[in-house]
């Protein structure tokens, strides 16, 4: 990156971390063949230590993209079939609906077509193990039948982290490392809070009610010992380490190198092709194996977003122009200050200019349609008109946060939203935490509202 244009990233992110009063974040571009850096702020508002390109930050769902390639190695291995059902690998999967789990392949699972709910909540955390988080499986909503469309699944990439313990005999971890991490000196992408405390890491942090920001606890949005979600959702990295894996992912053709031995250039570019479609979604156009696929002003990328205990990744790659940005932060503005830093590094860097579409007028009669409470198993949604528009709040289930030991990310409160269309039942978020965030309402056979999608997410209604 040229002098000139590092110094204007660098300028905006420090302004752009103030304007949010974020306390820390850590971005990282590669661009033209160099990696530029910006970090900014403190890694803890309580023991302030500035932040920088090797600070650990908890990535959250970035993470499935690591679990996703583990099990494509696996796959050019010949010790797993993207085609063949699940219990192959995982005979002790039990679901809700014993013909459901019967028909679930790898396939489904890696581009979450498997018509499983986000996640099991589960107070009980037991041993912690993914063997135990399987074991409990019987218990998690099904949402769609294998196939038939995409909903984004934590609990399906946990489910891939025990294909991957079964097949190698090693512990998801040990065998990710094995696998990926080591062989691409990724040595300070860890799981571990043995390993996390050993380095410079950043403390998330929340908004108490008159606004001040505390640092906020578990470390993690799930207890520590839950390695139960590692694979979905429990990786822990650094710009620079998540650069060179941008990097890894768009290498160009025809150069040789050591990482062919993780996966070939055929099988990066699989993980990349669309496998299932997705509608209306901020997320992407399309789902990959392990990426979000998305169309920006008509240039390709892929990438993924984590959300964390107060810490939020987003790492995006562009491979027709060998670019990556990475942007990591540390309170509930960091999801809104990443966009901002992707937004702005697309268009300096390459002029890629995308912008959110405007939704049509305030409607109380068609509004009448969708108002009323949706659910997963972990959250609420409440859809409501105030008079004047129509808001969309999200809150973690009341008796889940009781019965919780530690705290609990926050609840997002009623937020602005409206239709895209004076037809149709596509929606953005247009103010709050959520700002940006597209989706749509679903409806069944007779024009019923039943659903609504909301981060790759369906919400069925509430009765």
């Amino acid at each position: 990156m040229a002098t000139e244009l590092a110094s204007a990233l660098r300028s905006f992110v420090s302004e752009a971390a103030k304007a949010y009063e974020v306390p820390g974040i850590s971005v990282g571009i590669l661009h033209q063949g160099s990696e530029t850096y910006a970090p900014h702020g403190v890694t803890n508002v309580d023991h302030p230590v500035p932040v920088d390109e090797g600070t650990l930050f908890h990535i959250a769902s970035a993470t499935k993209s690591f679990t996703a390639t583990a099990v494509l190695n696996l796959v050019a291995a010949g010790r797993v079939d993207l085609d063949a059902p699940v219990r192959r690998y995982v005979p002790e999967l039990v679901l809700a609906d014993d013909e459901h789990a019967d028909r679930i392949t790898v396939r489904n699972l890696l581009n979450h077509t498997a018509g499983l709910d986000w996640n099991l909540i589960d107070t009980d955390e037991g041993d912690g193990s993914l063997a135990g988080f399987v074991a409990k499986l019987g218990t998690l909503s099904l949402v769609a039948e294998p196939g038939a469309r995409a909903s984004y699944s934590q609990a399906g990439y946990n489910i891939l982290g025990r294909v991957i313990e079964n097949v190698t005999g090693r512990p998801y971890e040990k065998a990710v490392a094995d696998l990926v991490l080591a062989p691409l000196a990724l040595d300070d992408t860890v799981f571990d809070l043995d390993e996390v405390v050993r380095r410079k890491f950043a403390i998330g942090h929340k908004r108490t009610d008159d606004g001040a920001l505390q640092t906020a606890t578990p470390w993690k949005a799930y207890p520590a010992g839950a390695r139960g979600n590692n694979p979905g959702g429990g990786a822990v990295s650094t710009a620079r380490d998540l650069l060179r894996w941008g990097r890894f992912h768009l290498e160009a053709e025809g150069s040789v190198s050591a990482d062919e031995a993780v996966l070939s250039l055929a099988d990066r570019r699989l993980m990349r092709e669309p496998s299932a479609e997705l509608r209306g979604s901020s997320l992407g156009d399309a789902l990959g194996f392990g990426w979000f696929l998305k169309t920006i002003a008509g240039v390709p990328t892929f990438g993924h977003g984590g959300s964390g205990n107060g810490q939020f990744a987003e790492v995006l790659v562009v491979p027709d122009r060998e670019f990556a940005v990475v942007a990591l932060s540390n309170s509930p503005e960091g999801y809104q200050l990443n966009q901002a830093v992707v937004k702005w590094a697309l268009e300096h860097c390459l002029g890629v200019v995308e912008a959110d579409p405007e939704p049509v007028a305030y409607d109380p009669a068609r509004n009448g349609d969708v108002v009323g409470r949706y659910e997963i198993d972990a959250m609420n949604l409440d859809i409501a008109d105030d008079g004047k528009r129509l808001t969309l709040a999200v809150e973690i289930k009341p008796e889940i946060r009781s019965a919780a030991e530690a705290d609990m990310p926050p609840d997002i409160p009623a937020s602005a939203m409206g239709f895209l269309a004076e037809e149709g039942d596509d929606y953005i978020v247009t103010e709050g935490e959520m700002k940006g965030q597209r989706g749509f309402f679903s409806r069944d056979e007779s024009g019923a509202v039943v659903g609504i999608d909301l981060a790759g997410r369906i919400f069925g209604r509430s009765a």
